[in-house]
């Protein structure tokens, strides 16, 4: 007997008075459960918990905070297609039923005890319900409530404000809530630009997120896929040739590992502690989207610089060894599996890849990524790793079958090993006339060093600092022109209270007297500490607060001609941004507007400050001298490379390289923008002995400002008031009218009397210290 045929003898069965019984007992139920329902007033302002979201100048995606990631998308900009393909395998009646699909309900309980595909009955509303107000316990009074709410959602929502919430709230796997944010985290592109196969695939998720995952699920994804595509041909949402053609479509699959974003990490966790600093817990739920001043494409050639950079210099030392050694089974699916596991816990670090060696020797190293990609390594490409590949290699050096290694694509296409880096670096580039910043990479890789070296490296500048120093002795009366001896000099104990004080130059030669602007070119330390000698250590200290150095860390010593003091690389550019700019103080800044996802609504919006002299910081005769002499260093001193390779005269800039090289810099501009590298180790130690800013900083510095400065017509700095070419060289109008070429330290006086080596000198406890910051 047919089971209807039963039911409706049991019906019969029950007779007037039992169902009256049952409708007594509904009626009770619901006069209980009606007042327990949730308020769902506020579903007609839906919104959702949003995440933080950081953006560039031009509105690409650089940052995203918070547990949900979701991209609140309204109905009409979600694609027909991705609609259709939900209803077709969710709730193809949706728009006809009011809430409980009882055809539905039906159609599903036939097909489960036909035993044909299982089928649910729960309508979209009812997933609504469910997935917003309640619990996942199967109870009959959770269902209860859900088929109750069900019917409250349908007479205060409209079918699209249902549908709406469901596109966006449903968890679809890879914490992407919604089909906008599942587009871009598993296809990484906008749910606008949808296909039908794409929308098929993204609409078998949430059954199952985990189970149907395209990532980690394929075969499974791809069936349910090609199940989705059917019904969405049987409900009439596509075409027989339309359905042919998306089950032919190849998915291009993002990797779990790749976001497609712009390498920004360092921007976007500032921008986080910002914000919470500002809105506390609803940082990450409330939807706000953060502008930045950031350029995408600056921001883009200066990470990959800097890491170019490391990278170059990482080629120049001693390989360490792999950085694991596993064991490797010889079935093949355990033997899969080893390696799976393995390289788990050794992700691919941009493009250093890890990699499981198979088999080894000096001449060629066999290889195995985790997707299963051999590599093989020979020639050249060994030469980072010879010392591991010797016959006599300590066993932690030794590579052979069953090491972790890392690997690189190199230009030519081959595969080259390599190793991931322990020293640090930093970059930061920010427009010298209002201070904002349009690039910041705060080291190598975010993920593997989250201290922000860009802001938070207190390190020693070296010679960078020597600018600061010249550009207080103009106010004493020096020029260009004025003669320095580049001469010894020497402090014995008596003058130092501690041992004896020897300084050199960097190359250990003097040559003599020459011009300032020619001790600045070659980084003579006998011209800068003979002028910090003439200028006054103190006075020279107060004048740096000018540029927003801090007294405290500059102490009134002659080694602070020698850069002994301490700056991060974001004082440095914020500095020598007075110079360009023609002499105002600049404070960095990196937010330029904050909204709210949903409506638009503006929260906060920051417009460039305005350069005026109550922000002056210097005399502009004093900053444009002071870039002459900074021009000179980029055309024939210690950064001449810069205008050789970039081919324009109007860059500026100084070398800096700290005592025993453990710090390297380069800080430099152009009118329109002031960039600063830093390279070094977290826990100071020696770079190499042949190691410079020159040689390490200046050509990560040249790379990003060869691609920034493209199509930026060259602007040299002009003279301002006061200032004349005179003798050859410029000077302050009132110091021109003399020879313009006085001299200092030409005498060959004793220390203590004047115009000799009388200086004050650090206590013996901090000497030791700064004792031999003599490089450029």
């Amino acid at each position: 007997m047919h089971w209807l045929t039963r039911l409706g003898l049991w019906v019969v069965g029950l007779g007037l008075a039992g169902l009256l019984s049952i409708l007594i007992v509904v009626a009770i139920a619901l006069s209980v459960a009606f007042p327990n329902l949730p308020d769902i007033s506020d579903l007609s302002d839906y919104r959702p918990k949003l995440p933080l979201r950081v953006f560039s100048t031009e509105g690409d995606l650089i940052g995203e905070f918070g547990e949900e990631r979701r991209n609140l998308t309204p109905i009409k900009d979600i694609p027909k297609v991705m609609t259709d393909a939900v209803l077709a395998i969710e709730d193809a009646r949706f728009y006809q039923h009011g809430g409980v699909d009882y055809l539905g309900v039906i159609r599903a309980g036939l097909a489960n005890v036909g035993r044909v595909k299982s089928q649910g009955a729960s309508t979209i509303t009812m997933q609504v319900a469910r997935n917003v107000y309640l619990s996942s316990e199967k109870t009959f009074t959770r269902k209860l409530y859900e088929i109750l709410l069900t019917f409250k959602l349908e007479h205060l929502l409209t079918k699209d404000q249902i549908l709406e919430i469901y596109m966006n709230q449903i968890f679809l796997g890879n914490r992407a809530y919604g089909f906008a944010a599942a587009s871009e985290a598993y296809f990484g592109k906008p749910l606008k630009d949808i296909t039908v196969a794409e929308a098929a695939m993204l609409a078998g998720l949430p059954k199952a997120p985990s189970a149907y995952n395209p990532i980690s699920n394929p075969k499974r994804a791809r069936a349910r896929q090609l199940y989705i595509i059917e019904r969405m041909l049987e409900n009439g949402f596509i075409t027989e040739e339309q359905a042919v053609a998306a089950k032919k479509q190849e998915l291009k699959v993002r990797p779990a590992h790749q976001n497609g974003r712009i390498h920004a990490e360092f921007v976007a966790e500032t921008v986080r502690q910002l914000m919470y600093a500002q809105y506390g817990d609803a940082t990450y739920t409330r939807g706000l989207n953060v502008y930045t001043t950031i350029r995408a494409a600056d921001q883009d050639v200066a990470y990959k610089a800097l890491r170019r950079g490391i990278m170059d210099y990482e080629r120049r030392q001693i390989y360490r060894g792999p950085e694991k050694f596993v064991n490797l089974p010889s079935k093949p699916q355990e033997f899969e599996d080893a390696i799976d596991d393995a390289l788990d816990d050794f992700p691919d670090n941009g493009d250093l890849m890890s990699a499981v060696v198979l088999e080894a020797d000096p001449k060629k190293i066999v290889a195995i990524r985790q997707n299963g990609e051999p590599v093989e390594i020979t020639g050249e490409g060994l030469r980072p790793a010879q010392s591991g590949l010797s016959p006599k290699a300590q066993p932690h050096i030794k590579i052979r079958r069953g090491a972790i290694i890392r690997v690189v694509k190199t230009p030519k296409n081959t595969w080259e090993i390599t190793q991931l880096p322990e020293v640090e670096g930093a970059f930061v580039a920010l427009d010298p006339r209002d201070g904002s910043i349009k690039a910041l990479v705060g080291g190598f890789d975010f993920v593997k060093n989250k201290f922000n070296h860009v802001t938070q490296a207190w390190r020693q500048p070296g010679s960078s600092f020597k600018p600061f120093i010249y550009s207080a002795a103009l106010e004493k009366g020096f020029t260009p022109a004025t003669i320095v001896n580049d001469a010894p000099l020497f402090f014995d104990s008596g003058v130092t209270g501690g041992q004896p004080w020897e300084p050199k130059n960097y190359d250990g030669t003097f040559d003599g007297p020459m011009p300032l602007r020619r001790g600045l070119a070659k980084s003579k330390n006998m011209i800068s500490i003979r002028v910090l000698q003439a200028v006054g250590p103190q006075n020279a200290q107060d004048w740096i607060t000018r540029f927003g150095f801090e007294a405290d860390k500059h102490p009134p010593y002659l080694t602070m001609a020698l850069g002994a003091g301490s700056v991060t690389p974001m004082q440095m550019a914020t500095a020598y941004s007075v110079f360009a700019n023609g002499g105002y103080r600049i404070n960095p800044w990196l937010i330029t507007k904050v909204t709210e996802q949903k409506g638009g609504k503006v929260l906060v919006e920051t417009k460039p400050p305005v350069l005026d002299e109550s922000v002056r910081a210097i005399d502009a005769r004093n900053a444009f001298v002071m870039s002459s002499l900074l021009q000179e260093v980029t055309r024939s001193g210690t950064a001449a490379r810069a205008q050789a390779t970039l081919k324009r005269p109007d860059l500026y800039g100084k070398t800096g390289t700290t005592n025993d090289s453990m710090d390297a810099w380069f800080a430099g501009y152009q009118p329109t923008l002031m960039a600063v590298t830093w390279i070094g180790y977290d826990t100071p130690r020696k770079l190499g002995d042949r190691e410079t800013g020159g040689g390490l900083s200046l050509p990560i510095w040249i790379s990003f400002m060869n691609n920034a400065l493209k199509g930026v017509p060259v602007t040299e700095i002009s003279a301002p008031e006061g200032v004349v070419h005179a003798g050859g060289d410029w000077a302050y109008e009132e110091y021109a009218k003399g020879s313009g070429v006085s001299s200092l330290g030409l005498e060959d006086k004793p220390a203590g009397e004047p115009g000799g080596t009388v200086q004050t000198l650090p206590p013996a406890d901090e000497k030791k210290k700064i004792l031999d910051l003599f490089r450029n």
